[in-house]
């Protein structure tokens, strides 16, 4: 008789036991669902509705740098001309400035007024500056929190990762119609996307090219509400290579969008071009 009620008490604790399991992980349920019943598809469209639209961006900034522990800090403005110009503004202390840049599609241009040179090139100098690969829509996306417009979505797998959904990627290209030439074709993102289940906002992007053992890794938080959409106040990347690892940490404040920019940038004759020239 005892042995058959203890019996009936271990059922009954089992069942109590499977069911507190249970209620203790409502988000991992509902979480799952949408990717079961949708996939991928629906993940990325429901990011690309609920990303950071703009035309034209205006950021007051701080940030610290650390590369191979060398730490640097300073403060600046950012501005952005979606699809068409990235301008910074870098002013270390006292708000005076030290160095401008302008970053377009297919050029880069770099005012170095501490000892008066200047640099004026393509997109690779940005890329050697930060020890990667990006284009201009990969700068212009990380800056604002928002997937890649000029790449392919068709090849990622959604999953759950941490109780956020997570899209990965071994492939990820370029498409057809920003192709400029053959080279183009051959660079491919190996690429994780994890994104908030509750407003389908990127939290953190991961780029890894095994080839050449370089991995970018980029996380936003601190959202904050600008014209109904939000907006990540704090960046951070993570690049790391063979020989160099770089932390940048950006603090973003005083943010408004569409309102009328300037783009300054001239070069004085009593500039000299920089070494890198």
């Amino acid at each position: 008789m005892i042995k058959k009620c203890m019996n009936k008490f271990l059922s009954v604790a089992g069942v109590v036991i499977f069911a507190i399991i249970l209620s203790c992980n409502p988000q991992k349920q509902i979480i799952k669902a949408p990717i079961k019943e949708k996939g991928a598809d629906y993940l990325f469209a429901q990011l690309q509705k609920n990303e950071f639209k703009f035309n034209q961006l205006n950021i007051k900034f701080s940030a610290s740098v650390s590369v191979n522990k060398n730490n640097n800090s300073f403060s600046g403005n950012l501005r952005i001309r979606k699809d068409s110009a990235i301008w910074i503004s870098v002013s270390p202390a006292l708000g005076i400035e030290a160095m401008r840049l302008l970053i377009t599609t297919d050029s880069a241009k770099l005012l170095n007024r501490l000892n008066t040179t200047y640099f004026a090139g393509d997109f690779k100098y940005i890329n050697s500056l930060l020890k990667t690969d990006l284009d201009f829509d990969m700068l212009q996306s990380f800056l604002v929190g928002n997937d890649f417009s000029t790449y392919e979505n068709n090849v990622f797998k959604a999953s759950v990762d941490g109780g956020q959904y997570l899209l990965s990627s071994v492939g990820r290209g370029k498409l057809k119609k920003y192709l400029k030439n053959i080279a183009d074709t051959s660079k491919f993102l190996i690429q994780d996307i994890w994104m908030d289940p509750d407003n389908y906002k990127i939290t953190r992007v991961r780029i890894k090219d095994l080839k050449e053992n370089h991995k970018l890794d980029v996380e936003f938080s601190d959202f904050e509400k600008i014209d109904s959409m939000l907006y990540p106040k704090k960046i951070n990347f993570n690049i790391i290579s063979d020989k160099t690892k770089i932390e940048i940490s950006i603090d973003n404040s005083r943010i408004t969008i569409n309102e009328p920019l300037e783009f300054p940038f001239n070069i004085s004759s009593k500039y000299k071009k920089g070494k890198d020239q």
